[in-house]
């Protein structure tokens, strides 16, 4: 399988909904609406959900999100699903971003890869490393 990288900028909004269950011994549990616009080699949008945990030591606290991009990668069309697991401890953040197996549809059929995000100066960025199952390769 070939792996390409692409790099770009996004958009994001968060939007607080009300949240399933109450936190108790100093967490307090979030939810929110995702929306992105994404810039570059992948263009599109994605809308999602977030679920948080905030500890009472500041810096540490948790979060796992769904959202399906709509758009396309190097010109190639469709969507897929990427899956959120973000941890922080004390500040320092560990974040794993991968396409869901097999929810790649249109042109992205067979898309599997790995984001990471990062922040400056309040911009947001994205580097996307993928490919595609050996059935379904296109070409660039």
């Amino acid at each position: 399988m070939q792996v390409s990288k692409i790099t770009g900028k996004f958009d994001v909004k968060l939007t607080p909904d009300s949240p399933y269950a109450t936190g108790v011994g100093g967490v307090t549990l979030g939810r929110m609406g995702l929306d992105k616009t994404f810039y570059g080699e992948l263009e599109g949008r994605s809308q999602g959900e977030m679920l948080s945990a905030m500890t009472s030591v500041k810096g540490s606290a948790g979060y796992v999100a769904i959202e399906q991009v709509v758009g396309n990668v190097c010109g190639k069309q469709g969507s897929f699903v990427l899956q959120h697991f973000g941890i922080m401890t004390d500040g320092q953040n560990r974040l794993i971003l991968e396409v869901v197996p097999h929810s790649g549809a249109g042109e992205l059929q067979g898309l599997t890869g790995t984001m990471a995000i990062s922040i400056e100066n309040g911009q947001h960025f994205y580097e996307f490393q993928f490919g595609f199952e050996a059935s379904a390769e296109p070409t660039f």
